[in-house]
């Protein structure tokens, strides 16, 4: 295995802790990106907030000073403002979209800077099964992760004789904070609908995003990895 230094944005809580976590475990130089808490221990975490391009610049170049040139980003960082569309205000679609989707598309244009000279690059973007599935009060949230596909599946055709990949992990339900906080009867109706008949663990998906970054997956490019136990099968 070679070691790499990774970044993941939104590690200070949930799957991108976990991300975080895997990547140390595996003998990575790790940083995280949080607006507030700290990613894990051993971890170096930076200020950053994805929707200010400035904020993000200055974190990359002190990631770059202390680990060096970022090989591997993990586009993490994301929020929800769910509420059906006809409560839906423009700035409840505008923040999710900013945070999720043009978030990711700033971290992106930053890290690729470094990769394009090193020609090597490792770009993978959290996306979600409600992104091909969709979700009833979630039009904000799909579109969002629907559009990370996008941005992946054009990274791939721009940059991928360069040595770089794009791909995208969608998960399905896991078990974290923000899940943990949907009503209990909402909890029974998703699991009712996950042929696996449970929602995953954070390093679940955390291991499957280690390896989408290694040297045995340097042939995948473009593709959207389902994480969620069968619940969006053929989207």
């Amino acid at each position: 295995m070679t070691s790499r230094t990774v970044l993941v944005t939104g590690g200070n809580r949930g799957i991108g802790f976990a991300i975080a976590s895997e990547f140390l475990a595996q003998g990575h130089r790790v940083a995280v990106t949080a607006r507030s808490g700290e990613g894990p221990e051993g971890a170096l975490t930076v200020r950053a907030d994805v929707t200010d391009a400035a904020s993000l610049d200055a974190a990359f170049t002190e990631v770059e000073e202390k680990l060096g040139p970022v090989e591997v980003v993990v586009a993490n960082a994301g929020i929800t403002r769910d509420t059906l569309l006809l409560r839906m205000s423009d700035d409840d679609f505008t923040q999710v979209i900013d945070t999720n989707l043009s978030g990711a598309f700033r971290v992106v244009k930053r890290a690729s800077k470094g990769m394009l000279k090193a020609r090597f690059g490792r770009v993978i973007l959290v996306s979600s099964v409600v992104g091909l599935l969709g979700s009833a009060g979630q039009v904000n949230y799909a579109a969002s992760k629907a559009g990370l596909v996008g941005i992946a599946r054009s990274l791939t055709r721009e940059l991928g004789s360069r040595g770089i990949t794009a791909n995208v992990v969608a998960p399905g339900f896991i078990e974290t904070d923000m899940t943990a906080e949907l009503p209990e009867e909402q909890q029974k109706q998703y699991l009712s609908q996950i042929p696996a008949g449970r929602f995953a663990s954070p390093v679940e998906v955390a291991r499957v995003i280690a390896w989408l970054a290694s040297d045995d997956a340097g042939y995948i490019s473009g593709a959207v990895i389902p994480v969620d136990g069968g619940l969006g099968m053929g989207h």
